[in-house]
C-alpha cells in the first residue's frame, strides 16, 4: 500500500485514539517547539498577610456560589486581593475530558463566580486557562468551564504552541522548564484546584493543580513528583486558592469516571497559604497531611504551614 493510501485510511482513527486516549499524554508531554521563548514571572502574585484574618476558611453551601463567597469574605473578600486594572489569571483544573458531575474537574459555577468577582473588582482581564491531560477543546468544553468563564466575562485561553516559553523555575528538581507564558504574564494568580484522589501523589489539590502550567514532557518528574510539586509552589506562590470540595473523587483520581467514585461535600475552602489549603482539603479524602509527602515537604521547606489551625483557621456558618 503507497504510504499517502495508508495515511487516508488511518489518519482518522490515529486523530480518534489521540483524543479518546485514556492518560493524555499525547497532549501534555510533547516537546515543546523548537523555537525557544524565554519568559520570567512579573511579580509576586502575593497579598500582604493581614494578621487580623485567618489563613484559611471553609464554608458549606448546596449552592456553591453561596459557599465560596462565605469563604472568601471570611478572608477580607475580593477587594483585597484584586485591584483596578490588574490583569487576573484564573487556574482551574480542566485536565479530563469530564463531566461536571464525575469531580475530575473543577466545578464551573465556581469558575464563573470567580470571574465575575475579579472583573467587578476592576480587573482589566481575567484569563481562565489550563494545560489539559486530554484534549483541550473536548476537556473545556465537556468540564462546563469553557462556556462559565465566557460568560461570565472572561478570555478562554487553549494551549497553543506558541503560547509556550522556558523559563527559571529556580527549583532544585524543576529548573529551566516549559510552561505556558499566560500563567506568569499576569498581576494576580488564582488557583482553584478541585479534591481529588491520586495514584502517585495520594491527593491532588492546590500545590498538584500547578502542574497544569507546565509543558513538555511532565512525566519525566515523576521520579521525584513530591520535590517537584513543591518546587513549583514556591515558584508560583498563588494569590490565592480556592478549594473546589463540593464534589470530591475519593478514589480512581485523577481522572475518575464513575460516580461511584464521587462524594458530594459542598464545601469551599479559600487560602492565602496553599500549604494549609491542601493539608484540609486532604482530610476529606480520609488523609493525615502529615502522611503526605508533597504537603510535608512544602511545610519543611518554608512554603506555607502544614499546621493549618495554628496558622488560622475559621469555618463560615
Amino acid at each position: 500500500m503507497e504510504r499517502r493510501d495508508f495515511l487516508k485510511k488511518t489518519g482518522p482513527a490515529v486523530a480518534l485514539a489521540a483524543v479518546a486516549g485514556t492518560t493524555g499524554v499525547t497532549f501534555h508531554n510533547r516537546e515543546p517547539a523548537a523555537r525557544k521563548i524565554t519568559l520570567a514571572k512579573a511579580a509576586s502574585f502575593e497579598v500582604p498577610a493581614d494578621p487580623a484574618l485567618p489563613v484559611l476558611t471553609s464554608a458549606t453551601n448546596e449552592n456553591p456560589v453561596a459557599a465560596l463567597n462565605a469563604a472568601l469574605d471570611g478572608l477580607g473578600g475580593i477587594g483585597r486581593f484584586i485591584q483596578s486594572g490588574e490583569r487576573v489569571v484564573v487556574k482551574p483544573n480542566v485536565g479530563w475530558d469530564r463531566s461536571p458531575a464525575q469531580g475530575a474537574n473543577t466545578n464551573p459555577e465556581l469558575v464563573s463566580e470567580m470571574v465575575r468577582l475579579c472583573l467587578d473588582a476592576g480587573a482589566s482581564r481575567v484569563t481562565v486557562t489550563d494545560v489539559s491531560c486530554n484534549d483541550p477543546r473536548r476537556s473545556f468544553l465537556r468540564s462546563g468551564v469553557r462556556e462559565a468563564a465566557e460568560t461570565a466575562g472572561a478570555e478562554v485561553k487553549l494551549p497553543a504552541e506558541e503560547d509556550y516559553g522556558e523559563i527559571d523555575l529556580g527549583g532544585s528538581v524543576l529548573r529551566e522548564w516549559t510552561v505556558l507564558r499566560h500563567f506568569v504574564e499576569a498581576d494576580r494568580f488564582i488557583n482553584m484546584p478541585v479534591i481529588k484522589h491520586h495514584n502517585l501523589t495520594l491527593c491532588t489539590i492546590g500545590m498538584k493543580n500547578l502542574y497544569g502550567i507546565l509543558g513538555g514532557r511532565r512525566n519525566r518528574l515523576h521520579q521525584e513528583i513530591e520535590q517537584s510539586i513543591v518546587d513549583l509552589a514556591a515558584f508560583v506562590r498563588p494569590t490565592l486558592t480556592v478549594v473546589d470540595g463540593t464534589r470530591v473523587l475519593f478514589r480512581s483520581g485523577p481522572q475518575g469516571g464513575s460516580l461511584d467514585d464521587v462524594r458530594i461535600e459542598n464545601t469551599v475552602l479559600c487560602s492565602t497559604d496553599q500549604v494549609s489549603a491542601d493539608a484540609r482539603g486532604a482530610e476529606f479524602l480520609g488523609l493525615s497531611p502529615d502522611r503526605v509527602g508533597h504537603i510535608v515537604l512544602a511545610d519543611r521547606s518554608g512554603v506555607g504551614t502544614l499546621d493549618y489551625q495554628a496558622a488560622g483557621y475559621k469555618e463560615i456558618a
